[in-house]
């Protein structure tokens, strides 16, 4: 997969984005360190970082930090609270995710 992310950045290499990779994870989690997602400033990605509100609230982060000119971002994401019980998650963990961005 790292392979298709190198040759994907390759094109992109004149587009704003981010690039958010998860960094430690603790407990149960749709995907763990080192798996990386692309975010473009539309807000389409490129990748999955694990889907649902987790992978919607790194979109939403990644987008804000290439609104406010941020050079990286290093954010906490918790799969335990009490929203993601209501909608039913299975995961019950948490995970660090660096957000670099480009271009911006």
């Amino acid at each position: 997969m790292k392979y298709e992310f190198v040759e994907y950045l390759k094109k992109h290499t004149s587009t704003p984005l981010a690039v958010t990779t998860i960094l430690h994870t603790q407990g149960s989690t749709p995907r763990k360190a080192g798996t990386t997602m692309i975010v473009h400033t539309d807000g389409s990605i490129f990748g999955t970082i694990g889907g649902g509100r987790a992978e919607n609230e790194i979109r939403l982060s990644a987008l804000d930090a290439m609104e406010q000119k941020e050079s990286f971002r290093r954010i906490h994401v918790d799969l335990n609270d009490d929203v993601a019980v209501k909608e039913g998650m299975v995961c019950g963990g948490n995970m660090d995710v660096l957000i670099e961005t480009y271009h911006i």
